[in-house]
C-alpha cells in the first residue's frame, strides 16, 4: 500500500457513492460471481433501507456513511446513523442511557456503525483488501472525531466480527460481548443425519412437532428470486405488521421496501410460506448469504401449533443443508432454539463514550458482564440437545 494520505468523508446517502465503489470494500467477493458473504452491507440492502425511508427523517436513524479514501480510491466505508434512540439495534444500551441522563448528560443524539434493524454478525468497518488496518483506523478516528466535534455522548458498533472487536480494542474502543443461537452444519446429508446426533428424546420432540406443524392443513413452500412475485409481499406485509406490533410496536421496515425488495433483492431473499390453498397463512423471510442462512422476520394471519418452529427452525436447517451452507442464523435472543439444535454463540460490540468517568464506570460493567456472558455460553452449552458420547442414546 502506498503512502498516501487517507482521508474520511461522510456521506448523507448512499446515492453519493457509486455501488461498485461501496461493494469493493463491503464484498470484494463477488468478482468471482458468487454470492456476497454478509448481504446485509451491500449497497443494494443498504440502499433500500435508505430508499424505502425506512431510515431517514422522523425514524431516528439519520445517515451518517463513513468513506475513507486513499488518493481517488476508496479503501473502506461503514454503515454509520445517528440515533435519536436505541430502538432497532438488538444489542441494547438503555440502561446506560438512563444513568447517563439522570447524571444530567444527554445520550442522545448518538452515533451508531450498524446495519438497521439487523442483529446479524458481519463486517461493520468494509475494508478493501490489503487495507483492513489503515481503513480501519481511519473509520474509527473519523467516527470519534466526528461524534467530538458534535458533541454527542458515544459512538457504538453493533455486531461486528471478532477480528473488528480486537483491533477495535487496539484503537482504543470498549470490548462488549453478548451470545445468540446458530445451527452448524457438520456436513450432514440430509435433516435425518442431523438428527442422529441428538439425544433420543430431542429427536423425538422435534419430529412431533414437525408432525404437528406440518399438519396444518396446507403446505410448506420456498419462493427465492423470480420465483417470489409482488403479490407474495402483500402476504408479507400483514404477517410484518402483526409481529412488530406484538414485538417493537411500530414495524421498522416501511411497506416501500417490501416493493424495492421484489425490484433489487428477490435473488438475496428465501421466503419460507405456510399455504392454505392459494393463501399464505404464515412466513418467514431469510436473507442468504455466500454460506449463511439468516433468519430475518416470521408473522402469521391465524396460529397453528408448532408451525413457527417448523418454518423459521427446521425449515431453515434443511434449506442450508440441501444448498451446503455452514450455518444458520435465526436472530437474537431465545433459549429456547437450544433443544431444535441451535447452539450459543458470542456477539460482538464496541463502544466509545465521551465523559471520561461514565467510560471508566462502563468498562467496569463491561470487564464483568463479558465473564458472565462466557460462563452462560458454556452452561447452555452443556445443555444442548447433541449426544454427548457415541454411545449415548438419551
Amino acid at each position: 500500500m502506498s503512502e498516501t494520505e487517507i482521508t474520511v468523508d461522510v456521506l448523507s446517502s448512499l446515492a453519493q457513492i457509486a455501488p461498485e465503489e461501496w461493494d469493493a470494500c463491503a464484498c470484494p467477493e463477488i468478482a468471482d460471481g458468487g454470492r456476497p458473504f454478509d448481504p446485509f452491507t451491500t449497497h443494494r440492502l443498504l440502499s433500500a433501507i435508505e430508499d424505502s425511508k425506512s431510515v431517514g427523517p422522523g425514524t431516528g436513524w439519520q445517515p451518517r456513511y463513513l468513506v475513507a479514501r486513499s488518493g481517488d480510491t476508496v479503501i473502506g466505508c461503514a454503515p454509520m446513523y445517528a440515533k435519536g434512540h436505541s430502538q432497532g439495534e438488538y444489542i441494547f444500551d438503555h440502561n446506560w442511557a438512563h444513568a447517563y441522563e439522570r447524571a444530567g448528560g444527554r445520550y442522545y443524539p448518538k452515533l451508531q456503525i450498524a446495519v438497521p434493524f439487523t442483529p446479524a454478525t458481519g463486517r461493520r468497518f468494509l475494508t478493501r483488501p490489503g487495507y483492513f488496518e489503515p481503513a480501519l483506523t481511519a473509520l474509527v478516528q473519523g467516527a470519534v472525531q466526528l461524534a467530538r466535534q458534535n458533541r454527542l455522548s458515544s459512538l457504538h458498533v453493533t455486531f461486528c466480527t471478532g477480528d473488528e472487536a480486537a483491533a477495535g480494542v487496539e484503537a482504543g474502543l470498549m470490548h462488549r460481548t453478548g451470545q445468540q443461537f446458530h445451527w452448524i452444519n457438520e456436513g450432514y446429508g440430509n435433516f435425518d443425519a442431523f438428527l442422529a446426533q441428538l439425544s433420543s428424546r430431542k429427536r423425538k420432540n422435534i419430529r412431533k412437532e414437525r408432525s404437528v406443524a406440518q399438519g396444518f392443513g396446507g403446505e410448506i413452500v420456498h419462493l427465492t428470486g423470480d420465483q417470489i412475485q409482488p403479490h407474495h409481499w402483500d402476504a408479507f406485509w400483514q404477517f410484518y405488521q402483526d409481529t412488530g406490533a406484538r414485538k417493537w410496536g411500530t414495524p421498522y421496515l416501511t411497506r416501500r421496501f417490501f416493493d424495492i425488495a421484489q425490484d433489487r433483492l428477490r435473488d438475496d431473499i428465501l421466503l419460507i410460506y405456510a399455504m392454505d390453498g392459494d393463501r399464505a397463512v404464515a412466513g418467514a423471510l431469510n436473507v442468504i448469504g455466500r454460506d449463511v442462512l439468516y433468519g430475518r422476520y416470521w408473522g402469521c394471519v391465524q396460529d397453528y401449533p408448532c408451525l413457527h418452529f417448523e418454518a423459521c427452525y427446521y425449515q431453515a436447517i434443511e434449506y442450508a443443508i440441501a444448498h451446503g451452507l455452514k450455518r444458520v442464523e435465526a436472530g437474537a435472543q431465545g433459549e429456547h432454539k437450544l433443544a431444535r439444535g441451535y447452539l450459543p454463540r458470542p456477539t460482538h460490540s464496541l463502544h466509545w463514550i465521551a465523559d471520561p468517568g461514565f467510560a471508566r464506570a462502563v468498562e467496569e460493567y463491561l470487564v464483568a458482564e463479558r465473564a458472565a456472558v462466557d460462563e452462560e455460553i458454556d452452561v447452555l452449552t452443556s445443555y444442548g440437545p447433541f449426544r454427548r458420547s457415541k454411545g449415548e442414546d438419551e
